[in-house]
């Protein structure tokens, strides 16, 4: 089958790579170079990693690489004059620019001191300014990583509107404490601080205070890219609608990654991507098979994309959070240590979890993720899970021996410890190049290293396997 997908970066990427086998693949990318890893861009303003250690593996597919003008059309099922069986738009999302005065040019481009913060051009601007004063505007999560990589450099400026850091992920205590632990980092947080012009290297605030800003890193959120779809009359609505099958409006088209919006949610992480990546390989495997055989495609079809439960995560250097569900639990506890910068929330209704927030060394992180994503019922002793001392019935395994193999390893890529025992990897490159656990945010990795050192020892002849 004639597969075309637009769009080249994770979400994109991921599906070529899962169809490039079994179909007749190509890309469009809007960028000029090939699919890389996003979410290790602050690392990258560290300098701990260097542009080539954030390729994503290669796919056999036409690739078709800086290319922002293209024409659909649906009723001749073409792209640019080429047919196709099947349409991804996999275009994920754009930086937001607020509307302050001086951030962009009359041209409408962004003021030459100015840089988003979202992908490898990007970069590569805020690498290249000659300032000594680097400002982030915006404190969610993409904010808060860039002023991370920035602190890498020297003293860094957070500004955000919000009354604290993160708030769609955290309550008012966790962004107290997540801007205290970036403080010690060298980084000056300024909270429910508008700012309101940009002019000759200094950002002014609403209340008159004026801050050398140089360059000014403006981490605002993203929107969905959805110009491509609306040009052509698919559905929009802060994405291009999908159905569980991550079908369009149109019948042969679908959408997946920070473009698409599934039952009322445009999610904007890459799990949820990477998940409707590999819902989106069976569903065209499956029309593939339906069409050849002279079926209706969609006819009996058994791959479902249902939803994904979110877990944020932000493990830059010094900082561990993870963030999930919803704290409106009919039980609700909380423990914080200021001198540790540690907090930790959980909502717990029914037994279960609903919810949690994770700042700082906490040994149950892994623990807690797996219940919230089995959904299965906490320990009675919930200080065991609060306070990081876990009790014998919730302690996860001290060994990879004893760790089930249902336990989700990479939560990025959904790979278990069986997974990465049946793989065949006895080293940590082996075990990414075959269950792709360690290519997201790297989280995971001291975890694949501890399980295949393991491996090694128990079963070293499969070493060069």
């Amino acid at each position: 089958m004639r597969i075309t997908i637009i769009g080249y970066g994770m979400a994109g990427a991921r599906l070529a790579t899962l169809l490039a086998r079994e179909h007749d693949v190509t890309v469009y990318g809007a960028e000029p170079h090939a699919a890389y890893n996003r979410i290790l861009l602050s690392g990258l303003l560290a300098g701990a990693y260097q542009e080539t250690d954030l390729a994503l593996p290669a796919s056999n597919v036409d690739l078709r690489l800086g290319v922002t003008a293209i024409d659909v059309d649906r009723v001749a099922r073409t792209v640019d004059g080429e047919p196709y069986d099947a349409l991804v738009l996999a275009t994920g999302s754009r930086a937001i620019i607020p509307p302050i005065k001086g951030l962009t040019c009359d041209d409408g481009d962004l003021h030459p001191n100015v840089a988003a913060f979202r992908t490898l051009e990007d970069c590569r601007r805020i690498l290249s300014a000659t300032g000594s004063h680097p400002v982030v505007l915006g404190g969610g999560l993409l904010g808060v990583e860039a002023a991370r990589g920035l602190a890498g450099r020297g003293p860094v400026t957070l500004v955000h509107g919000a009354p604290h850091l993160l708030e769609r992920q955290l309550d008012p205590a966790g962004g107290a404490v997540l801007a205290d632990t970036l403080a010690a980092m060298g980084i000056t947080v300024r909270v429910d601080a508008q700012a309101v012009a940009y002019a000759d290297g200094v950002l002014r605030l609403a209340d008159g205070t004026e801050l050398p800003a140089d360059p000014l890193v403006v981490s605002c959120g993203v929107r969905a890219e959805t110009t491509l779809a609306e040009s052509i009359g698919l559905a929009v609505g802060r994405g291009v609608l999908v159905d569980d099958e991550l079908r369009a409006s149109d019948p042969d088209i679908y959408a997946i990654g920070d473009c698409a919006e599934h039952r009322n949610t445009v999610y904007g992480l890459v799990a949820p991507a990477w998940e409707q990546a590999a819902v989106l390989a069976g569903v065209l495997g499956e029309v593939a098979a339906a069409r050849s055989s002279g079926a209706r495609p969609g006819d009996g079809s058994s791959v479902r994309y249902t939803g994904s439960r979110l877990v944020t995560r932000l493990k830059a250097a010094g900082i561990d959070l993870a963030a999930m569900g919803h704290l409106d639990g009919e039980e609700n506890l909380s423990f914080t240590d200021p001198s540790r910068g540690t907090y930790a929330r959980l909502a717990i209704t029914d037994g279960r979890l609903r919810g949690a927030i994770l700042i700082g060394d906490n040994p149950t992180v892994g623990t807690i993720t797996q219940l919230f994503d089995r959904r299965t019922p906490v320990p009675a002793d919930r200080r065991s899970l609060l306070l990081g001392r876990i009790s014998a019935a919730a302690a996860p395994a001290e060994t990879p021996a004893l760790m089930p193999d249902a336990a989700v390893v990479c939560r990025c890529n959904t790979v278990t410890k069986g997974d990465i025992v049946r793989c065949g990897g006895r080293t940590v490159p082996q075990i990414a190049e075959r269950t792709n656990a360690t290519t997201g945010c790297g989280g995971c990795t001291d975890a694949v290293r501890g399980i295949a050192d393991w491996l090694s020892t128990v079963d070293p002849v499969m070493e060069e396997v």
